[in-house]
């Protein structure tokens, strides 16, 4: 009796309310993600006194100042270490990309003896942490006298190929139907023309992946290129902005040093952010 007087919600109705509640707790999350980079970019336009004095609920800079940008300007060459920073943020990655993506045609499409145990060897490094290879790679460029020069960097990073790229390219040319490859084999196409013609145009979620990733950590790096850049004209504005934080009080300058390195990764990320998304949704299913 209880069950018949109680009113009963359809199911449309129940699936308005379930994703109303799914909505506003996404938007709440994003705002909660979101809001510290906001804060920072309007801050870097804030006067010292007023980052804090005041709440960090207000965002409108009183008064709006540009001399925090203008300090960074009068201490360090930003357009130079600006451009150093891209200028490696892109070529590094471009060269990873070709260098990853080929050895995972080799491990995905090539038959033969090991394959496979090559393959999770080459996983298992993922485990190695970084730091663990810095000595030897320091004295491999110590020999080659690299030191002091952005080949170090290219040469370390770009052409050594990456565990997690190779993986990434590995599961998605995986995904790939052979149909293809074998249609422009028989249509007289060598395994290069297959792989730069079929296989790479097909596997633009993949590249973007690789790219975005790439990217962030060539640009974010500071370890590796304090080690092998002395020459301050070399410097990355990631690396410059390290140094500047360990002498630099004003954290209104800091900010905008900060807002200066966050804009190229943010702008890379919403070129790139559809096929990045399509890659990690796919990258599990091209099997081993």
């Amino acid at each position: 009796m209880s069950n018949q007087g109680t009113p009963r919600l359809s199911m449309r109705t129940r699936r308005i309310v379930s994703d109303t509640c799914f909505n506003f707790f996404m938007m709440i999350l994003c705002i909660i993600v979101i809001y510290p980079v906001v804060w920072a970019i309007f801050s870097s336009f804030k006067a010292n006194q007023q980052l804090f004095s005041e709440s960090p609920l207000n965002l409108i800079p009183r008064p709006f100042t540009t001399e925090n940008y203008a300090k960074l300007m009068s201490i360090y060459d930003v357009q130079r270490m600006v451009f150093n920073g891209l200028y490696l943020s892109i070529l590094i990655p471009l060269l990873s990309m070709l260098t990853s993506s080929l050895a995972a045609y080799a491990l995905a499409r090539l038959d033969f003896k090991g394959r496979n145990l090559v393959f999770l060897l080459l996983i298992s490094t993922m485990m190695i942490p970084g730091y663990v290879t810095l000595i030897p790679n320091f004295a491999i460029m110590v020999k080659l006298r690299l030191l002091n020069s952005h080949l170090a960097l290219i040469l370390r990073s770009a052409l050594s190929g990456s565990a997690t790229s190779i993986f990434l390219f590995r599961q998605y040319f995986l995904s790939i139907p052979r149909d293809l490859e074998n249609a422009a084999i028989i249509d007289g196409c060598s395994w290069r023309g297959v792989f730069f013609r079929i296989i790479l145009p097909n596997s633009k979620p993949a590249i973007a992946t690789v790219v975005i990733l790439s990217f962030r950590e060539t640009w974010n790096a500071f370890l590796w290129p304090q080690l092998v850049l002395q020459d301050d004209k070399l410097w990355t504005w990631t690396l410059a902005l390290k140094v500047l934080s360990e002498f630099e009080t004003n954290q209104s300058v800091l900010l905008a040093g900060a807002v200066i390195s966050i804009v190229p990764v943010l702008i890379i990320y919403i070129l790139c952010q559809k096929y990045f998304v399509n890659s990690q949704v796919n990258a599990g299913f091209g099997g081993i």
